[in-house]
Parts: C-alpha cells; sequence; structure tokens
C-alpha cells in the first residue's frame, strides 16, 4: 500500500533539518548545470512511467466492467496483451530513467571528488597535521555521495512524487471526489505513527551504530599486529575477552530491541493503511450497492489509493532527505572554500638556474592553529575514528582532532631520545633563526630533541611558513617564487621514510617520471641499494608492501635516498637518523650520503660526528633559537652547549 523507502526515510535520518538558504541551493544548482540535459530527459521519463502507471486500473476496471460481463474475446485478448506490454514499456523507459540518472549521479560525485582533491592537494602540511584522514575519507566519500544524492535522488524523488501525487488525484477525484476525500483523510494518521515510532527508531539506530564502532574499534586495535603483540606481552588475554564479550552483549541487546520495534513500527503503519483501505472499500462497497457507481472503479480506486499514499509519504519525508543532502554539500564546500594557508602569489616567479645559496633572516615560527583552515566538528555515528577511547569504554564525541582542539607546541621532536641540558617545551617553535648557507656548502643541525631542527627544516619547501621573517633562495624570498619551482629545486629526506605500497621502480620514478633505466640504476648505485635491488626475485618490480613494511629501515632509507639523487635537486635537506640501524647499513647510508651531498647545498639534522667534521658550519639549536655557530674546534672551544651534546652524543664515536 505504501513505499517502504519512504519510512525507513524518517528511521535512518541522522541529520537535523536544516534552513536551506538562497546561496546555498544556487550553488547546488550550480553543480546540475551541466547536466541539464539529462535531468530533463530524466523528467520526460517521469512523466511516460507516470502515464503508463495510470493506465493498468482503468483496464481492470473495463474488463471487471464491461469485456468480462459481455464475454467478449477479442476484447479481452487486447486488454490481456495491454496488460502484458504495459510493464514491458515501463521497464524499457525505468532502464532509460536509471541511465540517465546515474549520469548525473556519477558525474556529480566525480566533479565534487576532483575539486575536493585539488583543494587538499594545495593544503599546508599544518593542515593535514591537525585534521583526522577517516574524517578526509568521509568528506571525500560519505559527504560526496551524500551530496549528489540531493540532485540526482532527492530533487528527482521530489518531482516524481509530485507529479504522480497531482496525476494521480486528479484521476480519483474524475473517478469519485468522496473516496478521494476520505483516502486524503487518513493521512495524519501516518504522520502522526511516523514521527513517534520513527524517532525512537532513529535513537535506537543511532546508539546501535555506536556500539558496534565501539566494538568495531576494539577488534581494530586489539587483533592487528602491534596489538597483539601488547595483549601477549601484558598478559591481558582475558581481560580483552571479557571487555570485547561486553561490548559483543551490548551490539547484541540493542539488535534484538531494534528489530523488536522495527516489527511494531511497520505493524502500526500498515494497521494505519489497512484502515484507510477499509474506509475506502467500506463507503465504497455502498456506493457499489446503491448503484453509485461500478465494482470495476471501487477495484481501479483501490489501486490507485495504494499508488497515492506511497507518492504523499515521498514529498513527507523529502524536507528531511533534501535538509540531509544540503548538509552534505555544505559539508564539501567546506573543503572547497578553505583558504591556502601556503598562497602562491599570482605573479610568482618561477626558479630556474638556481645556484643553491639559502639565507634565514630573522625567522620566527610557531604553531599556532587558525580555525578558519580546519574543519568543522561532525558527529558521524557508527564510525570507528569516531570512538575517541577504545579500553576505557568512552564512546567519544567525534571532537578527536577536530577545532577547539589545543594545538601542540611543536610538530616533532628531532635529533636523538636523549634528554637535553633544559626543557625544550615552549609556545614559539623558533624565534629569530639567522644564518646563511653559501651554494654548495654543508650546514649541519646539532641541539637536543625537541630544538627545532626539524621544524627549520620544514620552512625550506614552504611546507610552513613563517610568522616573522624572511626566508630566501638565491635572493628571492620564498613566498615571491612558485610553488611547484620551489618544489623542484629541494629535495628532503626525512627520518620516517615513507614508500608508497608499489614496486620499487615506482617509488624510485616519483621523483622523476619520465626517468629512463639507466638514470634509475644510477640513482640506485649511488645510494648504495642497487645490487641489493637486482637481488630481489622480481628485481625493481618489487612490490615493497605498505608504508615499504617489507624492507629494513636501512634498505628504505638507501631507496629514499636514491628517489632524491633521481630528483638532483640543488638543495638538499636530510634528516640524517641512522642511530636505530645496524652498523652494515649505517655504512652504506653514510657512503651514499657522501656521493649526495657532493656540489649540493645540504642541510642535514646531523646524528653522526663523522657529518659535523664536514660541515661547513654546525649550528646549535636549543628552544628554538641558535646558540652557538662555528666549526667543531670553534665549538668545542666555547665549552658551551655543543661541548655537552660532543661529551654525552657524540664522542664515543672516536676510535
Amino acid at each position: 500500500m505504501f513505499h517502504g523507502g519512504g519510512w525507513f526515510s524518517f528511521m535512518r535520518s541522522d541529520e537535523k533539518p536544516k534552513k536551506v538558504t538562497k546561496e546555498l541551493l544556487l550553488r547546488v544548482l550550480a553543480y546540475a548545470r551541466p547536466y541539464w540535459n539529462h535531468i530533463g530527459g530524466m523528467l520526460l521519463t517521469i512523466l511516460f512511467t507516470t502515464g503508463l502507471s495510470l493506465v493498468s486500473p482503468l483496464i481492470f476496471r473495463q474488463l471487471i466492467d464491461k469485456i468480462l460481463p459481455s464475454k467478449d474475446l477479442n476484447q479481452l485478448t487486447l486488454y490481456a496483451m495491454a496488460l502484458l506490454l504495459l510493464p514491458l514499456f515501463s521497464g524499457g523507459i525505468s532502464v532509460v530513467q536509471r541511465r540517465l540518472n546515474a549520469t548525473v549521479g556519477e558525474g556529480v560525485i566525480y566533479d565534487l571528488r576532483v575539486a575536493l582533491f585539488s583543494r587538499l592537494q594545495r593544503m599546508s602540511l599544518r593542515f593535514f597535521t591537525n585534521t583526522k584522514v577517516g574524517e578526509l575519507m568521509s568528506r571525500m566519500n560519505n559527504d560526496v555521495i551524500g551530496a549528489q544524492n540531493a540532485i540526482s535522488n532527492t530533487i528527482v524523488g521530489i518531482l516524481t512524487n509530485l507529479i504522480q501525487t497531482v496525476a494521480i488525484l486528479t484521476v480519483m477525484l474524475t473517478l469519485e471526489w468522496r473516496l478521494t476525500v476520505v483516502s486524503v483523510l487518513i493521512l495524519p494518521l501516518f504522520f502522526l505513527a511516523a514521527r513517534r515510532l520513527g524517532a525512537t527508531l532513529r535513537d535506537i539506530a543511532r546508539q546501535a551504530m555506536d556500539l558496534n564502532a565501539a566494538m568495531n574499534a576494539h577488534m581494530n586495535e586489539t587483533l592487528n599486529i602491534g596489538g597483539a603483540l601488547l595483549v601477549k606481552l601484558f598478559g591481558r588475554t582475558r581481560e580483552e575477552e571479557g571487555r570485547f564479550t561486553q561490548r559483543a552483549r551490548s551490539v547484541r541487546d540493542i539488535g534484538v530491541r531494534r528489530a523488536t520495534i522495527g516489527a511494531t513500527f511497520f505493524v502500526i503503519i500498515g494497521l494505519v493503511s489497512a484502515v484507510g483501505a477499509a474506509m475506502v472499500y467500506g463507503l465504497g462497497g455502498w456506493f457499489v450497492i446503491q448503484g453509485t457507481f461500478t465494482i470495476g472503479t471501487i477495484v481501479a480506486f483501490g489501486s490507485y489509493l495504494g499508488q497515492l499514499y506511497g507518492s504523499l509519504q515521498g514529498l513527507a519525508s523529502a524536507p528531511v532527505e533534501f535538509s540531509t543532502s544540503m548538509v552534505s554539500f555544505e559539508r564539501v564546500f567546506e573543503i572547497i572554500d578553505l583558504p591556502h594557508d601556503i598562497a602562491e602569489k599570482s605573479d610568482a616567479l618561477a626558479l630556474r638556474e638556481v645556484r643553491g645559496d639559502l639565507e634565514f633572516d630573522r625567522v620566527t615560527f610557531n604553531y599556532r592553529i587558525d580555525d578558519s583552515i580546519l574543519l568543522s566538528e561532525v558527529k558521524r555515528y557508527g564510525r570507528m575514528d569516531d570512538v575517541r577511547t577504545v579500553l576505557s569504554g568512552d564512546g567519544g564525541d567525534g571532537k578527536t582532532g577536530q577545532r577547539g582542539e589545543k594545538p601542540v607546541a611543536r610538530l616533532a621532536s628531532s635529533g636523538t631520545s636523549e634528554p637535553g641540558p633544559t626543557s625544550q617545551a615552549r609556545d614559539v617553535a623558533l624565534e629569530s633563526v639567522s644564518f646563511n648557507a653559501s651554494a654548495g656548502q654543508l650546514i649541519a643541525l646539532v641541539g637536543p630533541s625537541g630544538a627545532g631542527k626539524t621544524t627549520l627544516t620544514y620552512l625550506i619547501p614552504r611546507l610552513y611558513d613563517s610568522s616573522e621573517g624572511v626566508i630566501r633562495i638565491d635572493g628571492h624570498d620564498l613566498r615571491d617564487v612558485t610553488l611547484d619551482s620551489l618544489s623542484a629545486q629541494i629535495g628532503m629526506v626525512t627520518q620516517e621514510t615513507y614508500l608508497f605500497h608499489d614496486t620499487i621502480r615506482t617509488n624510485l620514478i616519483y621523483a622523476k617520471p619520465d626517468a629512463a633505466q639507466t638514470e634509475i640504476e644510477a640513482a640506485a648505485r649511488a645510494a648504495n641499494i642497487h645490487q641489493f635491488i637486482v637481488d630481489l626475485p622480481d628485481g625493481y618490480e618489487t612490490v615493497v608492501g605498505e608504508r615499504g613494511y617489507r624492507l629494513s629501515g636501512g634498505e628504505k632509507q638507501r631507496i629514499a635516498l636514491a628517489r632524491v639523487i633521481l630528483k638532483d635537486p640543488r638543495i638538499l635537506v636530510l634528516d640524517e637518523a641512522t642511530s636505530h640501524l645496524d652498523s652494515e647499513s649505517e655504512s652504506l647510508i653514510q657512503e651514499a650520503l657522501k656521493r649526495v651531498m657532493a656540489g649540493r647545498t645540504s642541510i642535514v639534522i646531523a646524528h653522526r660526528l663523522s657529518t659535523i667534521l664536514a660541515a661547513d658550519l654546525i649550528l646549535v639549536m636549543d628552544r628554538g633559537q641558535i646558540v652557538e655557530r662555528g666549526t667543531h674546534e670553534e665549538l668545542l672551544a666555547l665549552n658551551g652547549l655543543y661541548a655537552q651534546l660532543y661529551e654525552t652524543q657524540f664522542k664515543r664515536e672516536r676510535v
């Protein structure tokens, strides 16, 4: 008697209806503009299918009232064929309509995803360090699909139900206006039942999704290799079994409750629908007995009644569906409208023939977070990354990593894990840092962990912009040059090497997509990794696994060095982290570093005495400032922080 999908929209909506502004609606319609022809085609198919759906009840009326009583076999055959051809034509039109709908829907998804990805590619590192990956994936997937639903389904559904309602009411009024009035009078009972039980089911559905998320998050934390190892090392197997049993029990119990209330909901809706049908057939039967109209008329009327209830229900639920889709659009637009905090000037200069002179002029930087470049908080029901505490049982409020969270003082500590002379906790990451690196020079950065060394290196490729001061390359302010040309001149190898889940070749040519095999092998030889690669069963076509987990730390670092060599930058930024490597890997990397740095301006976070001794200038950092500078001998003579670091970290390397 009615369409189930409409009732589910009452049950499953997890967004409160929101006011749709004219500006938002116009912006949404702008994404539909390229598909007006397809949308127009859909409207035509809707008109055809609506017209065909009105014909069948009239055929039944004709059969019952005239053809069967007159025993006209010829007419019976024609009308029977008509009943066969109608669904055939209707099905063919539905296929065309579905193709048009899919073209619009998938096209909008494509447009939105490309726009989002392009915007995110230009966001600074600051944005990604303060945004959950899961939230970005939701915007790229769930919200994009929810947004396109407004155009390809919700708007089309509203038009479909509106056309069907008008057409059906017109035909019903033509057949019998009094029965039509009775049919419409029953609708408030539908809305009352949907409002009361639908709200209850919606709340239970949200609780069920959150409980499932907590259970799945617990499984995800304890069944991965790291979590399983930790559980076994601390002997917490029984505790974890008990904790999981409790959460699985909660999921079971609310599932039973949800099913029971859901069944009750549909029983009540069915009874309400039955009341309407009983009233119509009761009154209609009385009219038949009185001779007001025929049996065929009441049969046709009953058929139209089911279609009418379905269409009106679709219109009733449309505001909730539409407002939900608008919320998805707003989330998508929020990313598209995010400002670029690392902006490129319209007249930016493209760097060419770079020498490699680098200058820091009174550079100050802090990690203050501007809310305008972050995403707003979103409560997403049933998402694992929405669970704030996995073991202690806090379901969370979805605020982790979102706006309102206090910023950290710095991005990450750099250098060794040994403590420095003083605490490095502070508000300002770098304070009035000045130095010059001439083309071809090696500058070594040393200092306690958290002193600001990594932060300084991140400013060179404009992963962040300085809060105060100027950084120049060959005399040009970094803010005055194009981002692509700057990136082309800077090669960076971080302490945590990242490799794509792909082949070694693909990871290497990421630096130079058109590199020839001879260039790739030359870079690998320079990084002392070529022989290792060719000894692998698949050679350069070996898949390294997620984040390169199939390779050792030293092998990953040498591949990262080879990638930078293939890029051939003029300025090299290295976090020379070798403390966690075995002696053989360390020796190979140290030898490769000498080749990599030859002839290039190199800024190296030094962890080895050999690098420090080879440096043209050593910068000693403490609490975000350069506190000492000079050569190894000059700094030892000062008997300051460098001398302390030498005694605690570097002196043991001397034989």
